[in-house]
């Protein structure tokens, strides 16, 4: 199978890197500073999502600005201690890439994606935060927004994503989606192609874009 692109748009947590021990690392202690009990805390989906409509879930309207701010600061503080490293097969996949032709698109702050994206040495020119849309994924916003910003249209963009909730945004955006198996097992993930991580794909930068094959 070989998927024609105008525009690659990755999430970055799952995807791009692996931050999962320190997501749970830091949000366990959040919901204990906060008096969240576990069992309540463990029907809240996590990944993919944005912090503040996390604490909005547990927490009353009132303190979720504090609870959110918090949350930012404990993930930021603890990815000097290796709280973050790059996923098989990112580097070789976006270095065969020209800068314009993708972009990060992840449900974290600036604040944070730009700490985590730094200390594995990935500098993207075209990066999508929590801080530039009004409704995080599923909703398609923050891919459309990444597709405004590259100046291609949907239809001609791919969303390489870990989470249902991405891959859920991506589709309603109109894009061809493409799961990596690193946080959720392949058959929970549903979108166009299905591969265990990026090393699993090859790009080829051609005229008209990017050809995406999956390797023998």
């Amino acid at each position: 199978m070989t998927i024609h692109a105008q525009a690659l748009l990755f999430d970055n947590d799952g995807t791009l890197v692996s931050s999962l021990d320190s997501v749970n690392r830091c949000w366990t202690r959040w919901a204990v500073e906060y008096g969240i009990t576990a069992e309540r805390f463990g029907r809240i989906e996590l990944h993919g999502r944005p912090a503040a409509e996390i604490a909005a879930d547990l927490l009353p309207a009132h303190v979720v600005p504090e609870a959110v701010a918090r949350i930012e600061d404990l993930e930021v503080e603890d990815v000097p201690g290796g709280g973050v490293r790059l996923l098989p097969g990112t580097e070789d996949f976006l270095a065969a890439l020209p800068a314009e032709r993708w972009a990060v698109v992840t449900s974290a702050t600036r604040r944070l994606a730009e700490a985590r994206l730094e200390a594995v040495g990935i500098l993207p020119k075209t990066l999508i935060a929590a801080d530039d849309i009004t409704r995080g994924k599923p909703d398609p916003e923050p891919y459309l927004l990444a597709a405004r910003t590259l100046g291609v249209d949907p239809a001609h963009c791919v969303v390489f994503e870990d989470a249902p909730a991405g891959l859920q945004a991506g589709r309603a955006a109109g894009m061809t989606t493409v799961a990596l198996a690193t946080t959720h097992r392949a058959h929970e993930l549903t979108a166009d192609l299905v591969v265990e991580d990026l090393s699993a794909l090859s790009a080829l930068v051609t005229d008209g874009g990017v050809e995406i094959s999956a390797r023998p």
